[in-house]
């Protein structure tokens, strides 16, 4: 019986011999330590981009519809992206039922335009008629006039004083009538010209109309890769969308020979990002390609991005050199070199906390710890640079220890130390 009670009994202390050893300090087991290190320190800004061309040939539908109010073009075909075109190859077609409208009505205004100078003329021609007519009638009354005072010399002097009044009469009448003959001409080839000046108008935009309505085929201006146009809120113009009168880009040929990224960083790391610093540059679809990037535009008015909660401002980073892999719209990783250090001391940003606008760290002290003002430099995503205050030697709680009570706090400039 004995003998089968020293197994068991043995087990059992040698699980609390163990519980003892390794599992009796739970608190000192609990804290975690880290040590500084020396060597290369970043900062940087990591965002998303896309790839598109810096230059780019657009691929533009009618120009001057406005004149017409006509405010978007809806597109009806359209050739797929990526696909290679030449000179003069159809890419797409827009909608004209708003340009054969304005046609329409174009048409109907020049036959009335035209109505107008044949009403016009065939008026003229009447109201002439009829004034020279009057001309005859009045050179006929005057030869009467001329007679009767002929006549009248055989007559009393009344009689020959009235028929010479009204030779005079006549003549005066005969000479008005003249005038007014001159001016009825003048005011008729006025009110002519004016029709046909309208009528001329009217033309004139009928033939712009017709004009424009073979514009709303559009073909490739040059030679390349077609790329869709983006809108403002980042989708692309494809068939059945409407494009802008004011800037009727369809879709675009870029050139390869100078490619960069466009991205977006937060409102809390542009003030970090300059123009002219250099950048990092990966693409997604090519692991382990990496290209050198420099930036070359930074935008000073932020704006709300679809699926974003904060404002966010464009940055344009310009890829050096060419790439035959490189095509527009893929998608790249940025790293914007922001400063560096070659040989600088970091810790964790966790070891770091501050209180009363001082930054201190709790470093392990023999048996017990120790609270340390520190001098901060330079900050990253992780770590943040140490000017003052600890040394390569210093063992620094990750964490706050559980018990600061009593804990020595020492101080950069004067060296005070203090118990809470």
């Amino acid at each position: 019986m004995q003998k089968k009670l020293i197994l068991p009994i043995a087990l059992v202390l040698s699980v609390v011999i163990l519980w003892m050893v390794f599992g009796g300090n739970n608190d000192e087991t609990a804290e975690l330590y880290t040590s500084p290190r020396q060597g290369e320190f970043v900062v940087e800004v990591i965002s998303t981009g896309e790839l598109r061309a810096k230059n780019s040939t657009e691929i533009k539908g009618p120009q001057g519809v406005r004149d017409f109010r006509i405010n978007n073009m809806k597109v009806q075909r359209l050739i797929p992206e990526g696909s290679i075109v030449k000179k003069g190859d159809f890419v797409a077609e827009l909608d004209r039922s708003p340009i054969l409208a304005k046609m329409q009505d174009a048409q109907l205004e020049v036959q009335q335009a035209q109505s107008q100078v044949t009403q016009a003329q065939l008026d003229s021609t009447l109201t002439l008629s009829q004034a020279r007519d009057n001309l005859i009638n009045l050179e006929y009354a005057l030869e009467e006039r001329q007679i009767a005072v002929d006549q009248s010399k055989y007559e009393s002097p009344a009689v020959q004083r009235q028929a010479v009044i009204e030779l005079d009469k006549a003549k005066r009448t005969l000479a008005q009538e003249k005038k007014n003959y001159q001016t009825k001409v003048k005011q008729a080839v006025a009110k002519i010209s004016e029709i046909e000046a309208e009528l001329s108008k009217k033309q004139n935009e009928l033939n712009k109309i017709q004009a424009l309505m073979s514009e709303f085929t559009v073909y490739a201006p040059d030679k390349g890769m077609l790329i869709y146009k983006r809108n403002w809120n980042g989708s692309k113009v494809t068939v059945g969308e409407d494009i802008s009168a004011w800037n009727p880009i369809v879709a675009e040929l870029p050139d390869f020979t100078v490619m960069e990224s466009l991205t977006y960083v937060n409102e809390i790391d542009i003030q970090k990002v300059k123009e002219g610093q250099k950048v990092i540059v990966g693409l997604d679809a090519v692991q382990g390609k990496i290209l050198d990037g420099t930036v070359t535009s930074v935008a000073n008015i932020g704006e709300q991005r679809p699926n974003s909660d904060s404002k966010v401002y464009e940055v344009i980073i310009e890829i050096a050199g060419t790439d035959s892999l490189l095509r527009p719209a893929m998608t790249t990783s940025n790293e914007i070199q922001i400063d560096k250090l070659d040989n600088a001391i970091s810790i964790p940003l966790e070891t770091i906390h501050a209180q009363d606008s001082l930054s201190f760290v709790f470093l392990k002290d023999g048996i017990g710890s120790k609270m340390q003002q520190v001098e901060l430099g330079l900050i990253n995503e992780n770590e943040a640079v140490i000017h003052r205050g600890i040394s390569m030697d210093d063992r620094l709680y990750l964490s706050m220890p559980e018990d600061t009570s009593g804990i020595t706090k020492s101080y950069l400039k004067d060296d005070i130390t203090s118990n809470n």
